[in-house]
């Protein structure tokens, strides 16, 4: 029996998007509320950070409810591109993207606020920009605990099931990623192809955790 190799690259090519879009939205967030005080902030951490604590079939039909094509979302959606976003692979990066998030905005934040401030201060009173001072500086100073964030969400999004299956669906060739092609394997008597997937994904799982961890424990050279 043959393995379908389709849900494999479409997983890595979802999972590449959403770290994309979780790494420039969660750096945001987290130097936001590392370095911002404002009324109910802590009510926009404890919102980030619902995806990791949800059932992912509740964050599915929280989904299907604002993307579904009679929200308003979904209606902007299909009259831009002629098609319900639901039930596509473009819903799968945004359901790997609700489970990366919080994982680039916990660490980064923990990072941003380990920073020397001295050094911020200091760029500060040179008159460098809010923009040029987190470039320049702050992401500077916590690539590495950064790096290791943006390396587990992909880990994270690689192996999204439950959230992509209420939201992207399971059509094979078109929205069927690995873990939901493991489910289905499984499901159906195909122990070889679920084998080979498994496999794959440990695999590729336990090198980027391992990689994950020597980025964050390496010490800087002298």
């Amino acid at each position: 029996m043959s393995v379908d190799w389709f849900p494999l690259w479409l997983s890595l090519r979802v999972a590449a998007l959403a770290t994309g879009i979780s790494f420039l939205l969660g750096l945001w967030i987290a130097y936001v509320l590392a370095n911002r005080q404002f009324r109910g902030k802590e009510l926009v951490d404890a919102v980030v950070t619902l995806p990791l604590v949800l059932p992912p079939t509740v964050l599915g039909y929280y989904l299907l409810v604002s993307l579904g094509r009679m929200s308003p979302l979904g209606k902007v959606y299909e009259s831009v591109f002629g098609a319900p976003l639901v039930f596509t692979w473009q819903a799968a990066v945004i359901a790997s993207t609700l489970h990366a998030v919080p994982l680039l905005v916990k660490s980064s934040r923990a990072a941003f606020q380990s920073v020397d401030h001295s050094l911020e201060r200091a760029a500060r009173t040179l008159g460098v920009s809010e923009w040029r001072l987190f470039w320049r500086v702050t992401l500077p100073l916590s690539r590495r605990s950064v790096v290791a964030a943006t390396v587990l969400a992909f880990a994270r999004s690689l192996g999204d099931f439950g959230t992509t299956l209420m939201i992207a669906g399971d059509i094979p060739g078109r929205t069927q990623t690995s873990a939901v092609a493991i489910y289905d394997a499984v499901e159906s008597g195909n122990t070889l192809v679920a084998r080979v997937l498994v496999l794959v994904l440990s695999v590729l799982t336990i090198g980027i955790v391992y990689m994950a961890n020597r980025l964050e424990h390496r010490q800087p050279a002298v």
